[in-house]
């Protein structure tokens, strides 16, 4: 007979491991939803996040002031990041862009290295990657606290930018940025705001991923898992890149276990490109992004 409650466990597994994959999605979403920009160094971004973490931890700084201190960073880095490479590339071709970030992200990554070394770290959060029982169904604590974190950071968002004035301007921004010129916004703040923005996500997601993996130069390949969760999601919504994170956890779990045997297993980690690249011929925009129009 088939295994429901199993079904059920692998389900729920994949969607908390989403969960972990939107979180780097949201990066990309911020930055590309409000200047067009791929940060491909939002995977380098995380890296220095979680190693500036757990390195001033194991030289015996408190737990929430290196909390302070690296969230400090990392908006200094966003900062940075905003106004020497992409504003003097401000009207260049996206390729030009893209490539910019590609290049800073061994930057970002040589930086890290220079500063806190090569070694591998374990990097403990309070909350322990144990599985516990509900009706039968073994979930990971950490993965349940990463949702909650998750969830937490996208209502937090969606005040943000429904209730302030710099996340209006976000939205004036995303919506239309010669309108948002026109009514007296000033767009390399609302940028800078931005990559501060996706500073702090990058750390969030790295104490996260930093707790599953370990920090290690690895991590910085996590922004490949993002790659199919924006493909469905959409680049340019944070709803899309929750729902593309679920969607690509479920994916995954689904297809190892009961597809995977076929094809002697190791799916897992192309079965959602398989997926995103089907979406890409049907809606390239995903499920929730932008379509254009033009006018030819």
């Amino acid at each position: 007979m088939f295994d429901y409650q199993f079904l059920i466990e692998v389900l729920i597994g994949g969607l908390l491991s989403g969960v972990m994959y939107s979180l780097v999605a949201i990066g990309f979403v911020l930055i590309y939803k409000t200047s067009g920009v791929l940060n491909f160094a939002q995977g380098a971004m995380l890296l220095f996040a979680a190693l500036t973490f757990v390195s001033l931890v194991e030289r015996g700084t408190p737990f929430a002031a290196a909390l302070a201190a690296t969230l400090a960073i990392m908006i200094v880095l966003g900062i940075a990041v905003e106004r020497t490479v992409l504003r003097p590339l401000v009207n260049q071709p996206p390729i030009t862009l893209f490539m910019a970030t590609l290049g800073l992200s061994y930057v970002i990554e040589g930086a890290a290295q220079l500063l806190w070394g090569t070694q591998v770290h374990g990097l403990d959060i309070g909350i322990s990657d144990t599985p516990f029982e509900v009706a039968g169904v073994l979930i990971s604590r950490l993965d349940l606290f990463a949702a909650a974190v998750a969830g937490g950071l996208v209502a937090l968002f969606a005040l943000f930018f429904r209730y302030t004035r710099t996340g209006l301007s976000f939205r004036a921004v995303a919506d239309d940025q010669f309108a948002a010129l026109a009514v007296g916004l000033r767009l390399p703040r609302v940028w800078v705001a931005v990559w501060a923005a996706a500073g702090i996500v990058a750390l969030v997601g790295g104490l996260l991923w930093g707790a599953r993996l370990g920090v290690q130069f690895s991590l910085s390949l996590v922004v490949l898992k993002a790659l199919p969760v924006l493909v469905l999601g959409g680049f340019d919504s944070i709803a899309g890149a929750i729902v593309g994170g679920l969607l690509v956890g479920a994916i995954e779990k689904l297809a190892e276990v009961y597809v995977g045997p076929f094809f002697g297993g190791g799916i897992e980690v192309w079965a959602a490109y398989v997926v995103a690249l089907a979406l890409l011929l049907i809606r390239p925009s995903g499920l929730f992004g932008q379509t254009l129009l033009e006018r030819v």
